[in-house]
């Protein structure tokens, strides 16, 4: 179990569990003709922050504008509206909420009627807002990129532990017999690493895959 430590005013450590949503959620709302729309939804690095934002590309939109936080890495992104009206107001919300590991991407189409700035942040902000109010929060729960091979005859023991910890994960096959490259809760790692081990008899090793969030 992981924690975010704070230091405070009092020279103790205090400890802050991280939180994300369960699942996507959305929400809609028309404010002076322009009708908004918020999507909420889990992200666990570049990769599919990346993937989420081209599945949800919509070209009837006036503005898609977003903010995502992964650890203590955030972006934003105002697509067109005055700097610091939306992105900004949208990441605001998220770390308003203590949340982390979480995209944010609100569309709007335009309606005719201009907002003005402080219109737009209360637009952008509130509907994020509303649509996280939708979600339901749960305690992160840190996970590590792992990768390591096996031969042929040791998939099928492997793929049954694999399942039965029900642990996400992707297989390739090579000549030799097949690589592994699965998500895993930092706890999993230690039984995982043993019974390759073991059915290996020490000559494959699980190797931990540093994830990178861009500065």
């Amino acid at each position: 179990m992981s924690c975010e430590k704070l230091y405070s005013l009092f020279g103790l450590y205090l400890c802050f569990m991280p939180f994300t949503i369960a699942n996507t959620v959305t929400f809609e709302e028309d404010i002076k003709k322009s009708r908004f729309q918020a999507i909420a939804a889990v992200v666990e690095n570049e990769q599919q922050v990346k993937a989420f934002l081209e599945q949800t590309k919509d070209t009837s939109t006036t503005h898609q504008c977003w903010a995502w936080k992964i650890g203590h890495h955030v972006r934003f992104n105002d697509d067109g509206e005055p700097s610091g009206t939306a992105g900004r107001p949208i990441l605001a919300t998220i770390e308003g909420n203590d949340l982390t590991n979480i995209i944010v991407l609100v569309n709007r189409w335009y309606g005719g009627i201009k907002l003005g700035t402080g219109g737009l942040v209360r637009a952008y902000g509130g509907c994020a807002g509303q649509c996280l109010l939708l979600a339901e929060k749960i305690e992160l729960i840190e996970k590590k990129a792992i990768q390591f091979a096996c031969l042929f005859n040791e998939w099928a023991i492997i793929q049954y532990e694999l399942m039965q910890q029900q642990i996400e994960y992707q297989e390739s096959y090579t000549e030799n017999g097949v690589m592994i490259e699965a998500r895993v809760q930092v706890h999993q790692i230690e039984p995982l690493r043993h019974k390759l081990q073991d059915l290996t008899r020490g000559r494959e090793q699980v190797k931990i895959v540093e994830e990178s969030v861009d500065d």
